[in-house]
């Protein structure tokens, strides 16, 4: 046995928990440092660019992803790459046959977007639903386009963290399900800050963090992930609607959540409520279907 084989030798139980709690934790203090040096650079200091006005709206969205998408791909070619001999293919980055990332990516997005679109019309009876509001069209396209922007680095930055190499550990010393069930609880865990949420909204989130689990292990890897959250979080923002209980405000439509909310989600979205629960469910099959069989 060579030095290379050894090296990638499957990592005990132990050994699996351990690097993805290094990685997790290595990942959270670069991305704090990267952060801090955007805040330093940007607004003087660090603590002006983390309160107040500046760690709000979609500067702080973009900049605070796109720190935490470097933070987390360094730690991921120091601890998965450099230290566990890991490639491209077994992070599930691309395919041992060198496609399928750009279809991965839009089947995905499109599933995302079809599970939001669900959960949205599920709450028409309940209240929810749209008026008219300030701007023409052509504005509501330009802030759409804007959105789906902001919201790609913060998407595929939990992908990185959540979805990537301790899911990848993890499943290869306990099976893909404890595997993905442990981290979408984490991934729930690191919502629980965000504003409005409640029980039946975290329960929400982790059972996303399963999804995109899911997601992650058919056709396309982390593409398919990556584009199952963004497709989510841009079609509930391209509406109007909150998005983990971070309001968005777009022009033209003023979205209406309706009552009550254990049902619609109310201020935190439709992510906190039961039409979310019946949508991400519905998606969860699909990308099951993916995963077993591949991408028909």
């Amino acid at each position: 046995m060579t030095a290379a084989a050894a090296v990638r030798k499957p990592l005990t139980r132990a050994g699996a928990i351990g690097w993805s709690i290094a990685f997790l934790i290595l990942g959270f203090a670069f991305t704090i440092l990267f952060y801090s040096g955007y805040s330093l650079l940007r607004y003087g200091s660090v603590l002006a660019g983390t309160s107040g006005a500046n760690a709000l709206g979609a500067e702080y969205l973009v900049s605070s992803g796109w720190a935490q998408l470097l933070g987390f791909g360094l730690a991921t070619l120091i601890i998965g790459v450099a230290v566990l001999k890991l490639n491209a293919v077994d992070l599930r980055w691309r395919e041992a046959s060198g496609g399928g990332r750009a279809r991965g990516f839009g089947l995905g997005l499109a599933l995302g977007v079809a599970a939001a679109v669900v959960a949205l019309l599920l709450a028409l009876p309940a209240g929810g639903g749209w008026s008219a509001d300030q701007g023409g069209f052509g504005a509501y396209l330009g802030r759409v386009g804007l959105t789906f922007a902001a919201l790609a680095a913060p998407a595929l930055s939990e992908e990185v963290a959540f979805r990537g190499l301790p899911l990848v550990l993890l499943a290869g010393a306990f099976g893909r399900w404890p595997a993905l069930v442990t981290l979408a609880l984490v991934f729930a865990v690191a919502h629980g800050l965000n504003p409005h949420a409640t029980p039946f909204a975290i329960a929400n989130i982790a059972l996303a963090g399963i999804l995109l689990g899911v997601a992650f292990f058919a056709p396309g890897g982390i593409w398919t992930a990556f584009g199952a959250h963004l497709g989510w979080n841009a079609a509930l923002a391209a509406a109007d609607a909150p998005v983990s209980g971070l309001p968005f405000t777009i022009p033209f439509i003023d979205h209406h959540a309706g009552t009550p909310v254990w049902l619609t989600g109310g201020a935190f979205g439709p992510e906190g409520g039961l039409t979310a629960t019946i949508a991400i469910v519905a998606a969860i099959a699909v990308a099951a279907r993916w995963a077993r069989k591949g991408i028909a």
